[in-house]
């Protein structure tokens, strides 16, 4: 059963790119395509960015869970050839707001097929996060979908850097109430819960005292836990030894410590905003049924 199982999935998974490939073909450039992605502008309004491009092509939309910080929300999710564009549904249909935008050429895809919850995970060097969808049906047919514009996009650039850094996920708050470093400190409205941001894991602020660039992440320094820190930092003057560097050559990155809170605490609220609204909370995403465009399909939503 397994076997045909997987000679279904490679059937579909080649049906699939067969699809994708002419349908950008077919559609990039056009009136129809054109009209799709304004609409999707439209959508997001001042507070999104212009997603016109002559190679783009919009292949699908839908709207899924995304594990935030706090618990599930809904999320609208817009899967174009060459980007993964998502945000938070204000009016459905008609209104988003907190726009994402992820190149696929530095994504990937880890599917749990043990989860009952029709779960996987996307990663990328910025943000990597959890999904949810309605069914096992609609899950396969995201991630094909996604894994087949991740491939006609490194296929069209002609290379994939195996050595790109991912962004760790974020653990969600309610899954501790302790710090999980130190295994003592209680996580109350004084003892606050932080997120290192290199390994996602859920600490107290004596446990994560360090900033750090990560570059992939953000420009500025940002909270790292302390085994990170240490990691971080030993991994940096192994690599100044390497150029010859000596203790002369630290990395930039090297001594921004968390006397500076306030940047911390900003850098925080930033990289919280796409958690940071329930407007949307109450939306159930089995009333949500997503499509991906064929050749067939003339839909403008």
């Amino acid at each position: 059963m397994d076997s045909e199982d997987s000679i279904i999935q490679q059937q579909l998974q080649q049906q699939i790119e067969n699809n994708l490939r002419s349908m950008v073909d077919k559609l990039v450039g056009t009136e129809e395509n054109a009209k799709r992605i304004a609409n999707v502008e439209n959508c997001f309004g001042v507070s999104g960015v212009p997603l016109q491009n002559p190679d783009r092509v919009l292949v699908g939309e839908g709207v899924l869970n995304k594990l935030c910080r706090k618990k599930l929300k809904p999320r609208q999710i817009f899967l174009f050839n060459d980007i993964l564009v998502y945000g938070s549904i204000i009016i459905k249909k008609k209104k988003y707001a907190r726009q994402h935008i992820i190149p696929l050429s530095n994504v990937k895809i880890e599917d749990y097929p043990e989860k009952e919850d029709h779960a996987w995970l996307i990663r990328s060097p910025t943000k990597s996060f959890m999904l949810y969808a309605a069914s096992e049906t609609e899950k396969r047919e995201w991630i094909n979908h996604i894994n087949m514009c991740i491939k006609h996009e490194l296929d069209k650039k002609g290379n994939s850097d195996s050595n790109i850094e991912h962004a760790a996920p974020w653990l969600p708050d309610n899954l501790s109430n302790q710090c999980m470093h130190c295994k003592k400190t209680q996580f109350t409205v004084i003892n606050r819960r932080h997120h290192c941001r290199k390994c996602g894991l859920i600490v107290c602020g004596s446990c994560s005292k360090n900033n750090y660039l990560l570059t992939n992440i953000s420009s500025k320094p940002v909270r790292v836990c302390d085994k990170c820190f240490d990691e971080l930092t030993i991994r940096d003057r192994m690599a100044n030894n390497d150029f010859g560097l000596g203790n002369g050559g630290n990395s930039s990155s090297n001594g921004q410590q968390s006397t500076n809170h306030h940047h911390n605490s900003s850098i925080e609220h930033q990289n919280s905003k796409d958690d940071s609204s329930d407007s949307d909370s109450n939306l159930n995403i089995m009333d949500f049924k997503p499509t991906f465009y064929s050749q067939q399909s003339s839909k403008i939503y």
